[in-house]
């Protein structure tokens, strides 16, 4: 099993800045892709970023430009800087991880999420 811890979110005005963290517990030898999903009130969740054990990122379209995700593997840690934040970039973030190299349909691990409000 794996466990996933995140932390930074909170509250903020629209064009600011916030930064997620994230650590991997547990079986960590079984993970390859880690990442960040979202799930706003009232809409479907959807991945923001998928982050490949080499660093490579692939972004949800809705935060091309505006977010970076990155991975320390020796720490067993993903981040999320997210830039030029929105309203609607309000949601629960969910950090995830999974033994593929890639997000092929639901990640098999998820941390319990944490709130992030973007007010304007």
């Amino acid at each position: 099993q794996v466990q996933l811890v995140e932390s930074g979110g909170g509250l903020v005005q629209a064009g600011g800045s916030l930064t997620l963290s994230c650590a991997a517990s547990g079986d960590i030898r079984s993970i390859n892709a880690m990442g960040w999903y979202r799930q706003a009130p009232g809409k479907q969740r959807e991945m923001v970023a998928c982050i490949l054990r080499g660093g490579s990122t692939v972004y949800g379209d809705s935060v091309k430009g505006r977010f970076a995700g990155s991975r320390d593997n020796a720490k067993n840690t993903v981040y999320l800087q997210m830039n030029s934040l929105k309203p609607e970039d309000t949601a629960v973030y969910y950090c995830v991880a999974d033994p593929k190299t890639f997000f092929i349909g639901d990640p098999d691990f998820w941390g319990q999420g944490t709130q992030v409000t973007v007010s304007l």
